[in-house]
């Protein structure tokens, strides 16, 4: 996680708890952590390389805006100092760092050197300092950036640092696709499943909400414009076998304290298992950064079989008491035995879903499906809730303050939750995070597609105002509905 969505809201508020320290306490990592031990490290040993990695150094490999200094920075690998970088899920690369040390041409890899002399099979970015000079080259870079990080066969990118030494940040592409096979082995390795054994016997909140969890995937094709999965595990989805699956739940049953629950048979998004194109031809010349949005690709399958035989199977076994979905499910392509199995077996009370908001030009930028959608699901699930004789509920996220969101959009969507009965619950003002489309309209006010302004919520007190209309109950909410 990003050391600084861990500590902040999007308020700009320090947060009081930290979910991946035990006890919850907060202040065990400083802002900014990857810089900071990185620094640490070189003043320590400064003749041993330093590779990063994870989600902070992936989604900081290029110049990105960093909402909380509200600055355009540049590659982590320049305020780091660090030697390479490894963007994405790291195993094949680090295994290769560990047989080969740091080579330029290990893929998956970023790292800063000289500028190439042959470029042509390359996208050569704008520099940092005329990226920060003109925001338009930033929206015009991301959305490089972005097409190229959705490819199977993506080229290498290049960001000169226009710095007066002729360098420039150099990110390879990725390696190809992992097979099942190669993914199984990584999961069947002997993972303890628990903390270090130093935190033994202290709670750690992040630890215990996914302990008795099962991934059955890696990848969203979803392409959701505030998310950062894409850009760091890829739209490509790679499952793991059935055979893996079950080999994990049965070392499960031996954890401390297991009582025959599983908590999430999941993923990015939770019903995407083996779901990939049908023609892989198609594929291979597709840049598209959603199989799902503007509309679902004809080429995509949708064989909700393999997902159906694992849950099926799961349920069966004498050791399992009951195994929850507790991902998110993207339902604008559910079909309605895959909805009947997931409603009636695997939902604990309490279905989540995240529509995000009503107002289509919204909802376009953020590239999810139609208000329509959700009610269709909506009406789904209330009625395979009847049939089976559960009383359940429907929990749907929503945002504010997204880039092109209006007071306008939201007191519609004030008013449609007051229609519908709905106590918003699950709601968040937007968080810009590093290298995502939402957050490159933040910055820039741009649509990186388009090129066209976008309405763009950003002070404190805009973003305030359009988050009371969540809470039309609450007198606070009243207020702001009647102005």
């Amino acid at each position: 996680m990003d050391s600084m969505v861990n500590h902040y809201t999007a308020a700009r508020r320090r947060r009081s708890d930290d979910a991946y320290t035990p006890e919850g306490k907060a202040g065990a990592r400083p802002d900014y952590c990857t810089i900071t031990y990185c620094k640490i490290l070189k003043q320590l040993y400064p003749d041993v390389p330093v590779v990063i990695g994870g989600i902070e150094a992936s989604m900081r490999r290029l110049a990105h805006y960093d909402y909380w200094s509200d600055k355009l920075m540049p590659s982590i690998l320049v305020d780091s100092g660090a030697d390479m970088l490894i963007y994405g899920a790291g195993e094949q690369s680090i295994v290769e760092i560990a047989k080969r040390g740091i080579q330029a041409d290990i893929p998956q890899t970023a790292y800063i050197g000289k500028m190439p002399e042959d470029t042509a099979d390359s996208i050569v970015l704008h520099s940092y300092l005329d990226e920060c000079r003109d925001k338009r080259k930033h929206a015009e870079d991301f959305k490089l950036i972005e097409i190229e990080s959705n490819k199977i066969h993506a080229k290498t990118i290049i960001q000169p640092l226009d710095d007066g030494t002729g360098r420039a940040v150099i990110v390879n592409p990725p390696y190809p696709q992992m097979t099942t096979e190669e993914l199984d082995a990584i999961y069947d390795l002997p993972y303890q499943y628990l903390p270090h054994p130093k935190y033994k016997d202290k709670h750690i909140p992040a630890y215990e909400m996914i302990r008795f969890s099962v991934c059955l995937h890696r990848g969203c094709f979803g392409g959701c414009s505030f998310c950062t999965i894409s850009m760091h595990q890829g739209k490509q989805i790679i499952s793991r076998s059935k055979a893996n699956i079950l080999r994990q739940i049965d070392k499960l049953k031996d954890l401390p304290d297991w009582k025959g629950y599983i908590s999430d048979l999941g993923g990015p998004s939770a019903n995407m298992y083996r779901m990939s194109g049908v023609d892989r031809s198609l594929c291979e010349r597709c840049a598209r950064p959603s199989c799902l949005q503007p509309n679902v690709c004809k080429n995509l399958c949708r064989d909700f079989g393999p997902i159906l035989d694992i849950y099926r199977t799961v349920d069966n076994l004498p050791y399992v008491k009951r195994a929850y979905v507790g991902s998110g499910v993207r339902y604008d392509y559910i079909n309605e035995p895959y909805a009947r199995q997931l409603i009636t077996r695997h939902v604990s009370g309490r279905l989540k879903v995240a529509p995000e908001h009503m107002s289509d030009t919204v909802l376009q930028l953020m590239r999810k499906p139609k208000w329509d959608e959700y009610l269709r699901f909506r009406d789904m699930f209330y009625r395979i809730n009847s049939e089976a004789g559960l009383r359940q509920q429907l929990i749907p996220y929503f945002i504010s303050s997204h880039p092109g969101c209006t007071n306008k959009d939201m007191a519609k969507l004030a008013e449609e939750t007051r229609r519908m009965h709905y106590h918003p619950e699950q709601v968040q003002d937007f968080t810009p995070t590093p290298m995502t489309l939402s957050t490159t309209m933040f910055y820039t006010g741009l649509n990186p597609y388009t090129m066209q302004p976008v309405y763009v919520a950003k002070t404190k007190q805009e973003k305030q105002q359009q988050n009371q209309y969540f809470f039309w109950w609450k007198d606070h909410g009243k207020k702001q509905i009647s102005h």
